[in-house]
């Protein structure tokens, strides 16, 4: 019961740090933090993500590749230039490493305004660190484990943030339902989404890609959307303007990605998303 438990707890907190740290403040801007705050997510992202810690610098600076390359032969991890996800996900790793050392020609608007903590990022993601996370999922196992099957859960807890970046970037350009015609394959997996807290809204997210909700349907409930909110609230993120969510989806090239008005939904159609 403590394995599924820890594994669990694991998986959602790392999801969340990912999607709230990497992608939504770090990649898309779509809300500020001050100082203390930020190093403080930047803490729990490591603590949450262990062994697959990554560097927010470097993720956005990939990411934000992937939005404006998207399925093109520049983009990081599109299905589209690998024959399989195993060749996908190595080809993203060469890419974020690149980026995380400078060793590839980046456009200056990738880099725009991109957070960074150079000294906690040189030791969190250190191999030394990452080495030392994995003998400590090992022990964790070894010493909790009350039956083998349970092992098999192992070489996802180590590689977790993987796990969870394969399905979101290799389903979400293969299966699924669009509710925007762009020049991606991106799609929607609902209901996969109870298990990646908005990330899995592949489609919508292409479309609206500052917007700090990636839902847009009724049912397409993005639970982070809704932390995000409260964090508002009580003073721990401040929430992006309309001219900054403009300007960064001018840097990303949306306008070029769309090839169809946007769909009628409860939100006000040509309006970028809130």
């Amino acid at each position: 019961m403590v394995i599924i438990i820890f594994f669990i707890a694991q998986w959602y907190l790392s999801i969340f740090a990912q999607t709230f740290l990497q992608h939504r403040y770090a990649s898309h801007r779509s809300f500020t933090m001050n100082r203390f705050w930020e190093r403080f997510f930047y803490v729990f992202a490591w603590i949450a993500q262990g062994a697959t810690y990554m560097s927010p610098r470097a993720y956005a600076v990939m990411h934000r590749m992937h939005h404006a390359y998207a399925d093109t032969p520049k983009d990081p991890h599109s299905p589209s230039n690998h024959k399989n996800l195993f060749a996908m996900m190595e080809n993203t790793r060469k890419t974020y490493t690149a980026c995380y050392w400078d060793n590839i020609e980046v456009e200056k608007r990738f880099k725009k305004d991109v957070p960074d903590w150079p000294w906690f990022d040189t030791w969190a993601d250190s191999r030394i660190v990452k080495v030392l996370w994995i003998l400590f999922y090992v022990a964790f196992y070894v010493f909790f484990a009350t039956t083998p099957w349970l092992y098999l859960l192992l070489p996802v807890t180590i590689l977790m943030n993987p796990a969870h970046a394969v399905f979101v970037n290799w389903y979400g350009h293969k299966i699924g339902y669009r509710n925007f015609e762009l020049k991606n394959t991106s799609t929607n997996l609902y209901p996969f989404d109870i298990f990646f807290l908005g990330e899995s809204y592949h489609n919508d997210h292409h479309r609206n890609p500052s917007s700090i909700n990636m839902g847009v349907k009724w049912y397409e409930i993005d639970i982070t959307y809704y932390i995000i909110l409260l964090f508002s609230k009580i003073g721990i993120v401040k929430l992006a303007g309309s001219g900054e969510k403009l300007q960064h989806e001018k840097d990303l090239g949306l306008a070029e990605s769309i090839v169809a008005p946007i769909l009628q939904t409860k939100h006000e159609p040509g309006k970028v998303l809130a």
